[in-house]
């Protein structure tokens, strides 16, 4: 039988720091929503070490999908769900009233309208106080903050040119407009960054969907 599992060295590398912050700023109990959760490592790792909050993966790949639905059922973790497939530009989420959006490494490998799309749905649908964590590279004042995530950010627009290290500042302001007020910017080990948007009391984006 073909086991459907993929492996990430890099979901390995980061995957204790990027606890380690989570541990901090998510409640210790209720629904998170993992978005692009990819080969699902992170999904393992995070609803194993937090077993008080129910780990809602998801992912726009098939494989990707196939590889988390793999990786759950060999953990048997009771609070780790089956994957959605999700892209954040679809208007139904299928999930809604949410404690926490977990978003790893995503915003440099799509276009800036994913991104936008991604705050929109996260102010809609996050309960007030609930947290949005990114994590992964960011441009500061407009410049790299290593010459690799420079390197990197020119490897990826050559790939698609609507890719790219995105500047912290832009992405803070995408969470003022959708009332997610940028609580802390954590420096990560490899010149990545953890960002923790938190949903201000009674703020709602455009329209009331929450599906």
């Amino acid at each position: 039988m073909t086991d459907a599992r993929q492996h990430s060295p890099s979901a390995e590398r980061n995957r204790d720091a990027i606890l380690a912050v989570l541990r901090d700023v998510l409640p210790a109990t209720g629904r998170v929503l993992e978005i692009a959760s990819g080969t699902g490592e992170h999904a393992v790792w995070f609803a194993g070490a937090l077993p008080g909050l129910d780990w809602q993966p998801s992912d726009a790949d098939a494989d990707a999908r196939a590889s988390i639905a793999a990786w759950a059922a060999h953990a048997g973790l009771p609070n780790l769900r089956a994957p959605l497939a999700l892209d954040v530009r679809q208007p139904d989420w299928g999930a809604a009233a949410l404690d926490a959006v977990v978003c790893i490494n995503m915003l440099h490998i799509s276009p800036w309208g994913a991104a936008q799309a991604l705050f929109d749905g996260a102010g809609r649908r996050l309960v007030d106080g609930g947290v949005l964590y990114l994590y992964g590279p960011y441009k500061r004042g407009g410049a790299h903050t290593a010459p690799s995530n420079d390197a990197f950010d020119h490897w990826l627009k050559s790939r698609n040119p609507e890719w790219g290290v995105r500047d912290m500042e832009a992405v803070v302001a995408l969470g003022e407009a959708a009332g997610l007020a940028c609580e802390k910017a954590v420096a990560m080990p490899a010149n990545n960054f953890s960002l923790v948007f938190r949903k201000r009391a009674g703020a709602r984006s455009a329209g009331e969907v929450v599906s």
